[in-house]
């Protein structure tokens, strides 16, 4: 599941350029290539490779990819902070997974709280999860507000070679070495793409008709819009 869910940068990518129109560099596309590549050589020749929870996984990458670019949108575009996206996306979620929750687990919920002589060490847990699920989501916002969806998803691929490493040290599951070079061509890839964010800003960094031609190309409108927020003309309306 984490590594097919590393397939997020790529469909953020696609989705901003299909949907919001937003340009990226060649560079940026092609510093997915390898990024992709690992990730399909990790997941074919994944042992308990499964096609509904491939698709599965697929569509979380969908879902994944939507909020990042809504939450660059409030961030960026309509100037929100982090801790103030949290404040008005929390009671939206609450609302989404209350009728869920009740109906697929609300009988289990009550059985558990009249089985059970004493609930004290299970709520610590649940509000310890809660207060780590709040601190998760606010340096998710925090992380696309000093960047943008695309570096938070390419950063967050990172995890995957921790799973994976972790998965063998506690649960010993085996990794083949087609899995290995996988997820080092995934690392790469990631390596990459930093240091093409990196060559873009350092180059819009300088100002237009001072540098060099390659500059100045670099300082095109084109290139440029990839750095513009996703809403441009509503934030003077708020």
């Amino acid at each position: 599941m984490q590594t097919i869910k590393s397939f997020t940068p790529a469909t953020t990518v696609i989705l901003q350029w299909l949907v919001w129109s937003k340009h990226f560099e060649w560079r940026i596309w092609a510093s997915l290539v390898p990024i992709v590549g690992g990730i399909l050589l990790t997941s074919i020749t994944e042992l308990s490779f499964n096609m509904f929870g491939f698709c599965a996984a697929m569509v979380g990458c969908l879902a994944t990819s939507t909020k990042t670019i809504l939450a660059e949108s409030l961030l960026h575009g309509y100037k929100f902070d982090s801790i103030n996206t949290v404040y008005y996306m929390a009671p939206f979620a609450t609302m989404i997974l209350a009728l869920p929750a009740v109906l697929l687990e609300g009988g289990g919920v009550v059985t558990w709280f009249y089985t059970h002589d004493s609930i004290a060490s299970a709520l610590v847990i649940i509000i310890g999860s809660g207060v780590l699920a709040f601190c998760l989501n606010f340096s998710i916002f925090y992380v696309i507000h000093s960047t943008t969806a695309v570096t938070f998803n390419v950063a967050g691929n990172l995890k995957v070679a921790v799973a994976v490493l972790v998965s063998w040290l506690i649960f010993r599951n085996p990794i083949s070495p087609m899995n290995a070079i996988g997820c080092a061509i995934t690392l790469v890839g990631c390596t990459f793409y930093g240091y093409v964010r990196h060559l873009i800003s350092q180059q819009q960094a300088v100002a237009p008709g001072t540098g060099s031609p390659t500059t100045s190309q670099t300082n095109s409108p084109r290139s440029r819009m990839e750095m513009l927020p996703l809403v441009g003309d509503k934030q003077e309306k708020v």
